[in-house]
């Protein structure tokens, strides 16, 4: 796969991306055992279905939740959108997005 390409994005549709992120709840929790491959997949597999979504990670300094982020978001092929403290916001746009899932979409991106 192809890694997608991400500056094409402006600054209206980061800070677009980052309001509707503010209303979502983190799906994915970074634990002990830091970036497995199970969590990777996992990832992976809630950016498909969400396209943007939230994750927490509790342990380390920040230097280290930095870092975890920048891992997780190129093992996944998505993009740090937002990182505050323990909150991390990733978005992976996806070619045929189910409306159901879609975080874009339920709040009309």
């Amino acid at each position: 796969m192809a890694k997608p390409n991400f500056k094409n994005l402006s600054n209206d549709t980061l800070k677009e991306l980052r309001g509707i992120g503010h209303r979502l709840n983190p799906i994915i929790m970074v634990g002990g055992n830091g970036l497995t491959p199970t969590l990777i997949e996992e990832t992976a597999r809630a950016l498909s279905d969400h396209e943007l979504i939230k994750v927490k990670i509790p342990a380390g300094s920040a230097d280290e939740r930095k870092e975890c982020a920048s891992a997780l978001a190129d093992a996944t092929d998505s993009q740090v959108v937002h990182h505050i403290g323990r909150m991390v916001l990733l978005f992976r746009k996806n070619d045929e997005p189910n409306d159901k899932l879609s975080n874009l979409a339920r709040f009309g991106f």
